[in-house]
């Protein structure tokens, strides 16, 4: 139900000329990334709600889960899921749409796919990107993890996330910051 509304929005407003399927793809997947997913889940309070209803002896558990990515995109899925059974289709679509509106803006603004963007830059040169896990830090629950962004095995970027995925966008980004003043 997000990945087809989101898709609704975004077709009528992209010239076809400009953006073929390919790049639509791409928008579409990072208006309903885990990280939008986490970012709407914030902006419409599902956290302070979850830490309302979380039972007392979780304590700092509850903290450590709602940082998290992967959990409160869940929470958003599940709750679009919820009101798609409740209220139906339209009803549903259309608070989609809105809570997703700044989503679709910030993907129409810029990629954030930065791995994908990083190879395909490299990739020009008939190179590939290789990605490095140098250091975990922390408990198994609240990791936080270093990694290094290599074009033959040479250091182009590195980065840290509560993820390897996180980290590894975070090392593509900034290797292509750093093309950019080249």
């Amino acid at each position: 139900m997000l990945g087809l509304t989101v898709t609704q929005h975004l077709v009528p407003r992209l010239d076809e000329e400009d953006y073929g399927a390919g790049e639509l793809t791409k928008l579409r997947a990072q208006a309903v990334s885990g990280a939008a997913c986490r970012r709407v889940a914030l902006e419409l309070g599902a956290d302070d709600r979850l830490r309302e209803v979380a039972p007392g002896d979780l304590g700092r558990n509850v903290e450590s889960l709602l940082r998290t990515e992967r959990v409160l995109a869940s929470v958003t899925e599940a709750i679009i899921g919820a009101c798609f059974l409740t209220f139906g289709w339209a009803e549903t679509s259309a608070a989609v749409e809105q809570a997703f509106r700044g989503e679709v803006e910030r993907a129409l603004d810029g990629p954030e796919d930065f791995k994908s963007a990083l190879q395909e830059r490299v990739a020009q040169n008939g190179q590939l990107v290789g990605y490095e896990v140098v250091e975990e830090q922390g408990p198994p629950h609240d990791k936080t993890f270093r990694v290094v962004a290599l074009v033959q095995d040479e250091q182009v970027g590195q980065g840290s996330g509560r993820s390897k995925k996180e980290a590894e966008q975070a090392a593509a980004k900034q290797a292509l910051d750093d093309m950019k003043r080249e």
